[in-house]
């Protein structure tokens, strides 16, 4: 299952706005999981990631990553990102 990660922090005015539309982009998208990863208590893994900026999102398919995007979006706008950049579904055999 693809994992959508939105890097966020409780101080950041964009990253609050755009909670709704990612709470929303997740019940409209039940195939990929939906995490979200304080950047202020998770700084290792955010570094690790190399995150400058939040808000960012990374969609991540078998712990590759496939895109990232930062700054906030609409919940149409994450709709859209994702159906750009997931990857494609396997075919029933």
């Amino acid at each position: 299952m693809p994992v959508l990660v939105d890097y966020w922090a409780a101080w950041c005015g964009p990253c609050r706005m755009m909670a709704p539309a990612f709470a929303d982009a997740a019940v409209r998208r039940p195939d990929i999981r939906f995490v979200k990863l304080d950047t202020e208590a998770d700084s290792e893994i955010a570094a690790r990631h190399g995150i400058r900026g939040i808000p960012t999102l990374a969609l991540f398919d078998r712990g590759r990553e496939l895109a990232r995007s930062s700054g906030a979006m609409s919940a149409v706008q994450l709709l859209q990102w994702i159906d750009a950049h997931r990857p494609a579904k396997a075919s029933a055999a």
